[in-house]
Order: structure tokens, then sequence, then C-alpha cells
């Protein structure tokens, strides 16, 4: 079984999303699960459509508490869903429903096998040996063709020549899919600022996918993101980049949780 499947399953067939929409701390979530979120991106990968998708984690739900454009984001987004055991808690205390949750790397193996040589993907962010490595990778694996490649060093604010360079790459390409790997909230906060601009082409954000996908960093298994750990075994590999965002984070996490049950009706703070 290819790493980044954790399990063998059956991409749901395209219908009228049927997905629960919820309201998670001022967040936009779908309760999607992942084989129809699978199937959506199937179907619309082959008629070439436009769809914006994006996940939520604790990390996510604390910036989107102070920054107004992630949550604009979350719903403008076609689809959203939940990419962690503490929001998945924090919707089951505070609304009383526990989503399902997924990721990329848990998904985009099946997607892939279904799709093959229909798909044409645009890796965007990483270094650029380790995306030009996950291409092949996925070349080799699944039979899928390659539209560009672009590393994510580079000036991402609105308007610079960098931006506006990749905004022209991608849409001469024309991918299907584009997988966006800047880390959060970068990688957000570019395709905010130039979705509209960008030819059909079905956007996720997939964080760490490049370095799954290249062979950089191993999954944990699965029993781990069951019992809501899978951040303690990224912290013991990268502890450096990851300290601050879940020692510091996690228990920002938890305020924010405990503020929401106190005071529901309360809005987050806007720092655009």
């Amino acid at each position: 079984m290819p790493s980044d499947a954790i399990a063998p399953f059956v991409p749901a067939p395209l219908t009228p999303t049927q997905a629960d929409e919820l309201r998670v701390m001022g967040l936009r979530l779908l309760d999607i699960p992942r084989q129809d979120l699978a199937g959506q991106v199937i179907q619309a990968t082959r008629r070439h459509a436009k769809m914006l998708i994006v996940n939520a984690n604790a990390h996510c739900v604390v910036l989107s508490q102070r920054q107004h454009w992630l949550r604009d984001l979350f719903d403008r987004a076609d689809v959203t869903f939940c990419d962690g055991a503490g929001v998945q808690l924090a919707s089951l205390f505070l609304i009383g429903r526990r989503p399902h949750r997924t990721t990329p790397p848990e998904w985009i193996g099946p997607v892939l096998e279904a799709l093959g040589p229909d798909a044409s993907l645009f890796w965007l962010g990483g270094e650029q040996s380790v995306a030009e490595a996950a291409a092949r990778a996925y070349e080799q694996r699944y039979g899928v063709r390659t539209a560009g490649v672009r590393d994510g060093f580079f000036d991402a604010r609105p308007g610079s020549a960098e931006s506006e360079e990749i905004v022209r790459q991608i849409n001469a390409a024309r991918p299907n899919l584009l997988l966006v790997n800047m880390g959060m909230p970068r990688q957000e906060r570019w395709l905010y600022d130039n979705w509209d601009r960008l030819a059909p082409t079905v956007a996720i954000t997939a964080g760490a996918l490049v370095d799954h996908a290249a062979g950089r960093v191993r999954r944990p298994p699965r029993w781990v993101a069951n019992l809501g750990l899978e951040w303690l075994v990224r912290l013991s590999r990268e502890p450096k980049r990851l300290w601050r965002r879940y020692l510091i984070g996690l228990p920002i996490f938890g305020f924010h949780v405990l503020r929401w049950k106190i005071s529901p009706e309360r809005s987050p703070r806007d720092d655009r």
C-alpha cells in the first residue's frame, strides 16, 4: 500500500454535497467523510472544474480568531474539512457534533489511483528538490502527469513580481490539480489573494504532503492519529520548527475553546 494511503477505500461518486455545514469557533466546516471528499475531488478534477479545498486544525482555528481573512477564506471555499483531533473534540464540546476528520495524505492516494493520467498536477511549495522528487514519485506510483513544480520560497505578497509570475505559470500550465504546500497560514493567504485570478483547477491546501510524497517524512500509524497524538510525533521529529505551535499554541487553543463555551456570541478579534 502506498505510504500516503492509510487504508483502501472506494471514493464515493459525485452527488450534490450532503455534508452538514458546521460553525466551529467562528469557522465554517463541512462534516464530510473522506470517501465523499475523495469522490468530489475525482469528479471535479475530471471536469476540470474550479474547486477550492481547505482544512482546519487547531493551529488554523487559533489563527482564525484574529485573522478575518482566514474565516472569509473558509466561507468562500467549496470544501472545508476537519484536519485535527483538537478541532474534532472542540466541536463535540461546543456544539455536540464530532465531524469526520481526515488529512490530504490519507485520501490523495486513492484519488490519484482513480485518475491516473487524467490527473495533471502542479506542485507549489516546499524545497525545489523535494517538490521535484514528490512529482517524480507520484508519476511513477500513480501514472499522473506533472504540469509544473515551483518551490515555496518566493515573495508571496499580493502583486509581487514573483507571485504574479507564479499565477501566470499556473494558468499557462492549466493543471487540474494544484497542490499548495507552503505551510499554514502562508498557503491559505496566497490562495486568498490569488484564487479569483487562477484558471479552473482543484486547489488543495496540502501542507506537508510534498514531504510525505517525496519520502522525506513518514506518517505515524493511524492509531496514533486516532488517539490525537499525531502532534506529539511531529513535535518529536521537528522540535525546532514546531515547539511553539504545539507547546504554546495548544494551550492557546484550549483557552479559545473555553472562551467560546462561556461566550459563544462573542465574535473573534479582527486583525486584517
